[in-house]
């Protein structure tokens, strides 16, 4: 690892990552690198990163792409350009990290693959992020977050029972993927302390999606029967998902005898544990509906807030359904220090995301917002290459960085 700017404060401070990844999977994993102290050398082509112009605009600046490329440094470099390749090669003696999310094939045409890199830094741990992972017979189909939820099995058990499929709220097989990557590079960094060798590093949407279903997998294996979608409402326990309360949805989970009890006491209605249809987690399953019925008319009868807390006093997991909004407001954001807020030019009062892992006592606050496309390439081959004013002011004028 570099040795430069090493402090005891941040877990990855000095590790330099070259960053080659756009849009959001790779920008997520390096993202989550930067928190934790990482350098990370965003190279960007000419027109900047895709997702510099994605999702929700303020004038000229995306937020999405502000909220997950804090941190990072930005050099803007044309990789079909000979002299920019050159130049790439040099920052790549100088990076313990590679990262990139291209389809499968393009980094050997551009000459920035594995086997290129690893001729020049042996040591350098290079990660791939792709939809179905660099080899087999779908590794080069093109892949967005929606696929990877379709294809993995993972949209087939969201969504209502009878109805279409549904995906995921927000981008879940992109940050998934990219947390999966940030946790391989670490670990792979970790390996290299003691076996002093890089490796090729291959991460899948598809995969990690897939990975994320171990009850829906175990219920296949066990039943021979592939799930169904269920709603709001667990597959395999009752009462276990969302009833109705007097002004809203409230969240109940009850998955042994013991919260059953509970419930039932709560509800005032004691005799319900002696109803053969509930006897048991899997006998509740089965008759659902009528317990649901049961449950609904006593919430009917509370605002969700008085409803909610009834539970929550009795040891009975239960909680509101929160918009963005309210969780954004929730005392758990605050007192967790989950964002830094910090003033933007032009998003103006705009909230950055903090690790939601605690590391010890490294401080919170100190979130920067993301860089204007290729403002650090200068300071970048200064620092890190050692080359002189005049030669970056050449390179500049030809328009290579």
């Amino acid at each position: 690892m570099t040795q430069e700017n090493q402090t005891a404060a941040l877990p990855l401070a000095g590790v330099r990552v070259l960053d080659f990844t756009r849009v959001v999977a790779g920008p997520f994993c390096t993202g989550m690198m930067a928190d934790l102290g990482a350098e990370i050398m965003k190279v960007e082509p000419p027109s900047g990163d895709d997702q510099r112009f994605m999702g929700a605009v303020v004038g000229s600046v995306s937020a999405n792409f502000e909220f997950i490329n804090r941190n990072k440094k930005s050099i803007k470099l044309d990789l079909k350009n000979e002299e920019a390749l050159a130049l790439v090669k040099g920052l790549v003696e100088q990076a313990d990290v590679v990262v990139e999310n291209f389809r499968p094939g393009v980094t050997k045409r551009l000459g920035i693959d594995y086997a290129s890199l690893k001729a020049i830094n042996p040591k350098i741990i290079y990660c791939s992020i792709s939809g179905f992972g660099q080899e087999g017979s779908m590794a080069k189909l093109p892949s967005y977050d929606v696929i990877a939820q379709a294809m993995s099995g993972f949209m087939s058990v969201t969504g209502e029972e009878g109805r279409a499929p549904v995906f995921a709220g927000d981008s879940i097989g992109d940050t998934v993927s990219g947390v999966y990557a940030a946790w391989a590079i670490s670990t792979a960094l970790f390996q290299r302390e003691r076996t002093q060798q890089g490796q090729h590093l291959d991460i899948a949407m598809f995969d990690s999606l897939l990975s994320l279903l171990p009850t829906a997998v175990t219920q296949y294996q066990v039943t021979g029967v592939a799930p169904k979608r269920t709603g709001n409402r667990h597959p395999l326990s009752a009462p276990f998902g969302s009833y109705q309360a007097k002004d809203g949805y409230i969240i109940i989970a009850v998955a042994n005898q013991i919260l059953f009890t509970r419930l039932c006491e709560t509800m005032g209605m004691p005799e319900i544990l002696d109803d053969p249809r509930f006897a048991s987690d899997s006998i509740r399953c089965e008759n659902e509906a009528a317990l649901r019925a049961l449950i609904e008319g006593w919430a009917s009868t509370y605002p969700v807030e008085e409803a909610v807390q009834l539970l929550s006093q009795a040891g009975v997991p239960a909680s509101p359904v929160l918009d963005v909004e309210q969780a954004l407001d929730n005392v758990q954001v605050s007192e967790r220090q989950l964002f830094t807020q910090i003033d933007h030019p032009e998003l103006g009062s705009f909230k950055l995301p903090e690790q939601p892992v605690k590391f010890g006592d490294v401080a919170r606050g100190q979130q920067k917002q993301a860089p204007t496309l290729g403002a650090d390439g200068e300071a970048l081959l200064k620092d890190v290459l050692g080359w002189s004013d005049e030669k970056i002011r050449d390179l500049k004028a030809r328009n290579i960085i």
